[in-house]
């Protein structure tokens, strides 16, 4: 069977250079700096920008009627740089006013593996203009351009983002609070309790004393933020199922009605799996494994054979859940297909059952994609009945 064109690897429309406006732009908080490659014209123009959308599409239109004027009528202008802190807005405001513009991961463009190499803002433009060059002609390998999400996709993702965040806040908040107790010799008091500030006054250290002033006064205050944080923790929880009470019928809270079915998956996974990786078009089960980062880094070269581990290229987050979600599926789902399979391969084997969770969180996570998609169930998992 043929396989889909992957549009992120390789362009799928005709390039015709005479007719085309190529643009490449090294962006920075600073500045713009833009180089083009103009049908008909012999130099190649670098001209730097403030960061503004406007400068950038008065530029793009006088490139585009020097074009004109040597006789290359121009019916197409594409423009390219990597991702960053304005790549999809800037993408999304080009695209409204008829630019091609892309979005090219910045960890695809191949560099120099000299010892000192150059670089430059110059240089870095004649890289990416070569890649994206490659890209355009249809030829595989030169870069890899990412799909530029709506303003809405990017919305959805801030709730669980956010929430992911207070929680690492929230435990560094708690950490420093036993530190400081701890250095007081004090064990037997928990700063998470609702009274926890008003019995500061009560608590005794081993030789009998009160905590020091000072240190009351930081735990005070670090109970104040633990306050806040819980309480902000909790707004996001509730405007999430406000938001899947109003909106049932929308493609990602259908996806996550289908994960939380299944035992051992919570709510929280399956808002994050679904809003980061579930709800993306992607090409095949390939590109499932290849953006949650759970394929592999294989080294050959000549008689020399190995794994160098995690390709780690993919979402960070999507991958420290499934393989968390792996470990409580051998739990929660011993009866399934996939933890069968998992069992027989580390059962005889010592010290294999941390690479294989790997292999079964890369197995797990096409088959809740297969599930979210196209509704088959993983074989043998055990379902929640439905409400």
């Amino acid at each position: 069977m043929q396989k889909p064109h992957d549009n992120s690897k390789a362009s799928p429309a005709a390039f015709v250079q005479d007719n085309t406006l190529i643009a490449v732009i090294e962006l920075s908080l600073s500045n713009w700096l833009v180089a083009g490659l103009i049908p008909g014209v012999s130099r190649e123009p670098l001209k730097k920008l403030e960061p503004n959308p406007e400068d950038l599409l008065k530029l793009l239109h006088g490139w585009r009627d020097e074009a004109i004027k040597a006789g290359r009528p121009i019916t197409r202008i594409a423009v390219a740089y990597e991702t960053g802190r304005d790549s999809f807005w800037l993408a999304r405001w080009l695209r409204e006013r008829g630019i091609d513009a892309h979005v090219i991961h910045a960890t695809s463009v191949t560099v120099s593996r000299e010892h000192r190499r150059a670089k430059t803002d110059r240089l870095d433009t004649a890289r990416l203009k070569r890649g994206f060059l490659g890209w355009l002609r249809g030829e595989r390998g030169h870069c890899t351009v990412a799909i530029v999400p709506t303003m809405e996709e990017e919305d959805a993702k801030r709730p669980h983002r956010e929430r992911e965040g207070l929680v690492h806040e929230q435990t560094r908040a708690v950490n420093r609070m036993k530190s400081a107790l701890i250095q007081y010799g004090v064990r037997n008091f928990n700063p998470k309790l609702r009274k926890a500030s008003v019995k500061l006054e009560t608590v005794r250290t081993p030789e009998g004393k009160s905590l020091p002033p000072n240190t009351i006064a930081a735990l005070r205050r670090d109970m104040e933020r633990l306050k806040i944080i819980k309480e902000q923790i909790k707004a996001i929880e509730q405007a999430r199922l406000q938001q899947f009470e109003q909106k049932p019928e929308a493609l990602v809270n259908r996806m996550v009605y289908l994960l939380v079915r299944i035992y051992g998956l919570g709510l929280e996974t399956a808002d994050l799996l679904a809003h980061e990786l579930l709800s993306r078009k992607l090409r095949d089960r390939k590109a499932v494994a290849r953006y949650a980062g759970l394929t592999g880094s294989p080294d050959e070269s000549g008689s020399k054979r190995r794994e160098k581990g995690l390709s780690r290229s993919g979402n960070a987050r999507v991958r420290k859940i499934m393989i968390q979600l792996a470990w409580r599926m051998v739990k929660f789902q011993p009866d399934s297909a996939l933890v069968q399979w998992f069992k027989q391969r580390t059962e005889s084997a010592k010290g294999s059952r941390k690479p294989m969770i790997v292999a079964l969180a890369r197995k797990l996570i096409i088959a809740l994609w297969r599930y979210a998609n196209d509704g088959v169930i993983p074989e043998g998992f055990r379902l929640h009945s439905a409400a």
